[in-house]
């Protein structure tokens, strides 16, 4: 990914360390060491453009899905009806862009919503994410091929062509923190068949897909996933993913 010219742009950003609107430089946010405070990073970037909703994805790992796993939202530690929209449905086409490209994206669905998105020529004209919604979507790449997207939301988002690339900086900086975060304790002990159970569902299968596959009833699929969500400490089964693809528990 590190060859694609947008990418190199951005890191080159960082490298700068140039200030932002919310008085942190862009490199900051990689001594990010927990969730919340990546939450709390998050909500300032929000803050600087004028967003009121946000959201934090990972690619899944099926290409032919295209599912969007969310990592945390404005609503953390619950979760925005926003992002379950985001995340009930394939999106084969912007998964895929996330993939190939780091040019950020933006829609207005709004009827007369005052937003400076139009002027954004950097920014990629797309169909709504959220129908019935005015924002912006940055594809954020880190180590190891993981790849995600930044969505901030909302019908006052204020941000001029030049604070778009610094925001895009700070997301990418964001996100490759968000990656590196490990449990403190170490790994929990999860057996294979939880992490199947898991796998199935960040591929986007149902707990009735996951019991034919494996060839279990529905309630031991179901219990297998209460299991690794508990033993993740996440809040449900989509955190849960989030949290194994991150620690590489899954691919």
């Amino acid at each position: 990914m590190s060859g694609i010219p947008e990418v190199r742009a951005v890191q080159q950003t960082l490298s700068a360390g140039r200030r932002t609107l919310f008085g942190i430089t862009p490199g900051s946010e990689t001594r990010t060491t927990s969730i919340p405070d990546a939450v709390r990073r998050a909500r300032w970037i929000a803050v600087d453009i004028g967003a009121s909703v946000f959201g934090l994805y990972l690619v899944g790992p099926s290409a032919e899905r295209g599912l969007l796993v969310p990592c945390f939202d404005s609503s953390y530690p619950s979760t925005a009806a926003e992002t379950r929209l985001v995340a009930g449905q394939g999106r084969p086409g912007l998964v895929k862009h996330i993939r190939t490209s780091s040019v950020p994206l933006r829609w207005s669905d709004l009827d007369g919503a005052d937003t400076c998105l139009g002027k954004l020529d950097w920014a990629v004209a797309t169909e709504p994410v959220v129908e019935g919604t005015a924002g912006l979507a940055f594809p954020v790449h880190a180590e190891h091929g993981q790849c995600g997207l930044a969505i901030f939301m909302g019908s006052a988002i204020a941000l001029s062509p030049a604070g778009l690339f610094d925001i895009h900086a700070r997301c990418f900086s964001l996100f490759e923190a968000v990656t590196r975060i490990r449990a403190v304790d170490g790994l929990p002990s999860i057996s294979k068949r939880e992490l199947e159970c898991l796998r199935l569902t960040a591929n986007g299968y149902t707990s009735d897909e996951i019991a034919r596959l494996l060839k279990l009833s529905v309630h031991t699929a179901n219990q297998y996933l209460t299991n690794t969500t508990q033993k993740l400490d996440a809040v449900n089964r989509m955190h849960a993913v989030a949290k194994a693809l991150r620690l590489g528990l899954i691919e």
